[in-house]
């Protein structure tokens, strides 16, 4: 089918989280959307999925867009097969052309089946949406070397927004009202029976952190005095990280000491890894230590708002102009002054 001349309709998908308010994630999205909406002119509906969509469509409220909602007790918990049905009957209730998504896990479990029932297309790690006429969506390819600009003729159209690349929408909550979409859901096979979590000591990556500390491999290197300091580098480490509730990263050459035989921190993993072959998070600050600032491993702080780093080489990759503040310092010592001022301002 020919869409070209044809008015797109936009909707936006949500979700809510266990306390029946809607995620960070969807509501970046909803700012995206409200964006878009003006900028094409087009029309705008807002899909919720939800046990309970009244506490979100109250936080929706002064949109004064169109409402959908589907809601029910097996919405309680992700699943393929719920979730799936529950976009598809959206999409059809909304009669969208441009469908945006936060790209939670929910949402990226089924976006690109649904995108395939409909007929449609989708493009994942969007970061901006642009253009007047039709949306220009920016992705980066290559472990975000490369960056390109998408428009598509294809309807229905998806796409995944990742989070922090949108401010969140907030305003005061009001009276709404909600248009409720019956689906039938197909067969469940899939029953949740409950969620296990890593204690909060535990968990050290945290996408919505506003803070990142990323260690280097000169935390595991001799010190001064001749010896390594593995052990205490790494509580030095998890208690500034448990503290402050900052997300940890790591550069390549620290977590590939394992393989080695070179002395490791044994709380990081490949998943912590920052850089060319890693994450590339979006944080509004950002703390290196004990790293050089070389490029495949700076090019991961792309999106990371104020940098500033720790290191003992005055002509390291950091004070190359790659970092905001550079303390020429024994990271060592510094974070344990650090950690011990934390500790008297609890």
């Amino acid at each position: 089918m020919d869409w070209s001349g044809m008015m797109d309709s936009i909707l936006v998908l949500t979700h809510t989280d266990e306390n029946s308010a809607l995620t960070k994630a969807s509501l970046e999205a909803v700012t995206a959307s409200l964006e878009l909406a003006a900028r094409l002119g087009a029309s705008l509906s807002i899909g919720i999925i939800a046990v309970d969509p009244a506490p979100a469509a109250s936080a929706l409220a002064a949109t004064g867009t169109r409402l959908l909602a589907v809601s029910g007790k097996a919405f309680a918990q992700p699943r393929y097969a719920s979730d799936a049905a529950a976009c598809e009957a959206l999409c059809h209730a909304a009669n969208a052309t441009i469908i945006l998504a936060p790209s939670s896990s929910r949402f990226a479990r089924v976006a690109a089946g649904v995108a395939h029932r409909l007929g449609g297309v989708i493009d994942t790690h969007i970061t901006a949406i642009a253009g007047s006429a039709q949306p220009e969506a920016t992705r980066w390819f290559y472990r975000q070397r490369i960056e390109a600009v998408v428009t598509r003729d294809s309807r229905p159209w998806f796409l995944l927004l990742d989070s922090g690349t949108h401010a969140a929408y907030s305003a005061q909550l009001g009276t709404a009202n909600f248009e409720h979409i019956d689906i039938q859901l197909p067969a469940l096979r899939t029953t949740v029976t409950g969620v296990r979590t890593p204690q909060s000591d535990a968990q050290t990556i945290r996408p919505d952190a506003e803070l990142l500390f990323v260690a280097g491999a000169g935390w595991t290197k001799k010190q001064p005095d001749g010896q390594t300091h593995a052990a205490e580098a790494g509580e030095i480490i998890l208690n500034f990280i448990h503290r402050t509730s900052a997300s940890l990263g790591s550069s390549k050459s620290l977590v590939d000491q394992g393989t080695d035989g070179a002395p490791v921190l044994p709380f990081l993993t490949h998943m912590n890894q920052i850089g060319q072959t890693g994450a590339t998070p979006r944080h509004a600050k950002g703390l290196s230590t004990c790293c050089h600032g070389e490029e495949p491993h700076v090019v991961g702080w792309r999106f990371i708002g104020e940098r500033r780093a720790i290191s003992l080489d005055p002509n390291c990759g950091w004070a190359r102009g790659k970092a905001d503040v550079v303390y020429i310092a024994d990271a060592f010592k510094v974070m344990e002054k650090v950690n011990a001022l934390l500790a008297q301002s609890k």
